[in-house]
């Protein structure tokens, strides 16, 4: 649904009584004006850091605006945050699109180590609880200097609660439409040198479907359960460590047809060791050990209960690394070093490839005057099967007064190509056609020949003998902060990403059957380009409204050049002649939209212990596919009309330790079954929280 005049007016109307509750409740008896502090990130330069002060983008969301949003999987907090949207893939899965690049170039981690399970680029977000997150980072532009591949575009750490002195706990649940249910409790104990935290999640749906005409369900019934548990402990005045683990399950219908039926599984567990040593105030060094595994199961069963199909997917992936902090006066030096050791076993894959990659990197973050931070950053990747990398940053923010500052950084990022595109041998039974890894093409395309299968090769098997190159950008992010007054406040940022060397698919050769071979190959350059602005407005201690827009020009070079030239010419209707396109005809890559903005109010009344917030989201027009079969997305394609999503949610505290909260999430129905599968409609719930 879109964002029609009645809604618009609803909508500030609320804004409106809100604001004028805030200005009632405002307590005349407090002349002095309290100020937020900044909140303290790690993510960005893997050191401690004022968020005011660090001189690239970065978003902080809080565990309050987390709780009071009553949200239960990560991706509902991200779709909310300025420049990010969730984009369902092929599969089902979510994944985050940053500054209009896709998600598979934004590195997701817990707790500063990385989330694997990319089955095809996508890290689905939907796995992730945010029960027990204690706040969630998202640092924007290239970040390959610290964190080398899938951090092209960007980072989003989710970091989660430590134990806290004394013992405490919580139990939640949230029940809403779709039978959807959300329990989950955790406990923390700390007591002199030793912390537990342990937490449990079970979240579940009987799904939901926005098509009558499709078999199945949109979203099939699911079921998962979330384990994790934290261990601290101080082994002396300057030495401590810190054991945490994460185990999740989940368990799906699999419906193909109204004859093949069939079950997914996921499992996944990772396990994190670290010892931190302060060998003096100014030096400190730790030694990090990672481990995790991702396993994915389906099958699907004949009506006879016969064995139709199967598929696996079983990643596991190792990560050693030592780092070590040096102060000196007022700059600060950070050195690193690890490997990582990767290996993929998967169904369709003509061997069972292992990744290995040592790195090294340096930070040198200095301060040459009070006002004026600089930051220089560098990483070496080696790597058994493709092309070192060398990521070099550099970061400035100039503060001129308390009020206004400006920062710049620019940074190379890279993407290293993925198993599936060097290792893929896949042939579609049905169809016919078949899909190779650009590693696999040596040895298959000479079997299918052997076989009678080939009638041409189109790509000479000469053209890959060279490694695939990993798709690589440069990120330019120019941007101001302006402290208007104690109340407002606002951050401006320019952004613009280079990608070269894309990695995308091409016809090698034609099979006998009237199909093709297709493989993978660098070729295309892209970039993303834009604007984003985030506002805070604080008239009280009630009441906070935020603004965020993003402006998103998101374009093929060659595309552009082919516009340009005259080349490219479309058509009103099949049968309308043809007339030529011009460069402004031109609208951008796929999946993207010019406009997303988002308004959020949060309103607390504390003598009566209740707060409640409004949150929109609004995504303007997209195109998913060349519509008029020109080969490119122009204006005269058909598209994804814009839309508004609106969440409410009120909590209330009684007797001290209990919360009860209502909610509607998606307030106005908004459902899209033909384009948008992760948007299933209006959500009521109502939520329990208790404190122990």
């Amino acid at each position: 649904m879109s964002l029609n005049k009645n809604n618009i007016c609803f909508f500030f109307s609320l804004i409106f009584s809100i604001s004028l509750l805030a200005q009632e409740g405002t307590q005349k008896k407090d002349s002095i004006k309290t100020e937020k502090l900044d909140e303290v990130v790690v993510t960005a330069t893997r050191t401690l850091r004022q968020l005011s002060s660090l001189p690239m983008p970065v978003q902080v969301v809080s565990k309050a605006d987390i709780k009071r949003s009553n949200s239960v999987r990560l991706s509902d907090i991200l779709n909310e945050q300025t420049g990010l949207i969730t984009i369902p893939d092929f599969g089902g899965g979510e994944g985050i699109q940053l500054q209009g690049l896709d998600s598979q170039y934004t590195l997701i981690l817990i707790d500063g180590v990385p989330l694997i399970g990319r089955s095809a680029g996508t890290l689905d977000l939907e796995r992730i609880t945010i029960g027990n997150i204690k706040q969630i980072e998202i640092v924007k532009g290239a970040s390959s200097s610290l964190y080398g591949s899938e951090a092209l575009g960007g980072v989003v750490n989710i970091i989660t609660e430590n134990p806290k002195y004394g013992f405490r706990g919580n139990a939640n649940y949230r029940s809403g439409a779709f039978g959807t249910h959300d329990i989950s409790t955790s406990v923390s104990h700390k007591k002199e040198k030793l912390g537990i935290t342990a937490f449990v999640n079970r979240y579940s749906s009987t799904g939901y479907d926005l098509s009558d005409t499709n078999v199945g369900n949109t979203v099939e019934p699911f079921s998962n359960y979330t384990f994790e548990t934290k261990v601290t402990y101080d082994l002396s005045d300057k030495t401590d460590f810190i054991f945490s683990g994460r185990y999740y399950i989940q368990n799906q219908d699999n419906v193909a047809s109204q004859t093949l039926r069939g079950e997914s599984e996921i499992n996944e567990w990772n396990s994190r060791f670290k010892i931190t040593h302060k060998h003096s105030d100014k030096w400190v060094s730790l030694v990090e050990f990672y481990a995790t595994r991702y396993k994915a199961d389906e099958y699907l069963n004949n009506a006879d209960g016969s064995l139709f199909s199967d598929s696996f997917f079983n990643q596991f992936f190792i990560r050693p690394e030592f780092r070590s902090t040096l102060e000196l006066k007022k700059n600060q030096l950070t050195l690193g070093l690890g490997t990582t050791h990767e290996s993929l076993k998967r169904t369709s894959f003509s061997t069972n490839p292992v990744f290995n990659s040592p790195y090294i990197f340096a930070q040198y973050d200095m301060n040459p005057t009070e006002k004026l931070n600089l930051i220089l950053g560098a990483r070496y990747d080696n790597h058994n099967k493709y092309e070192s990398q060398f990521s070099p940053k550099f970061a400035a923010n100039y503060k001129f007064n308390k009020k206004v500052s400006v920062k710049g950084s620019v940074g190379y990022g890279f993407k290293a190509p993925d198993f599936r595109q060097l290792y893929f041998d896949f042939t579609n039974a049905t169809v016919g056609y078949t899909v190779l890894g650009y590693n696999a093409v040596s040895t298959a395309i000479p079997l299918l020949q052997a076989q009678g299968q080939i009638a041409n090769i189109i790509v000479p098997i000469s053209e890959f003998q060279d490694a695939l190159k990993p798709e690589n950008s440069v990120s330019i992010n120019i941007g101001s902060s302006y402290k208007i007054s104690s109340k407002v406040s606002t951050t401006v940022n320019l952004f613009r990403n280079n990608i070269n060397d894309l990695i995308d698919t091409r016809v090698i050769a034609n099979k006998t059957n009237g199909q093709n071979v297709f493989s993978y190959y660098n070729v295309n350059e892209v970039y993303t380009q834009g604007v984003e602005f985030n506002s805070t407005w604080r008239p009280n201690d009630q009441l906070r409204v935020s603004v965020g827009y993003q402006l998103l020009y998101a374009k093929d070079k060659e595309a552009e050049e082919a516009f340009e030239n005259g080349q490219v010419f479309a058509r009103l209707t099949p049968s309308s002649p043809s007339f030529q396109l011009s460069k402004s005809d031109y609208f951008g890559l796929y999946n993207r939209s010019r406009h997303m903005a988002n308004i959020k109010l949060f309103y607390s009344v504390p003598k009566w212990e209740l707060d409640a917030n409004i949150r929109a989201t609004y995504r303007s027009k997209y195109g998913l596919f060349d519509s008029n079969a020109n080969g490119y997305l122009d204006r005269y394609d058909s598209f994804v009309d814009g839309y508004s999503v609106i969440d409410l949610a009120v909590n209330k505290t009684i007797f001290k330790d209990y919360q009860l909260g209502v909610g509607v999430d998606n307030a106005f129905d908004f459902t899209d079954a033909q384009n948008i599968s992760n948007i299933p409609g209006r959500i009521v719930y109502g939520k329990l929280n208790i404190q122990f």
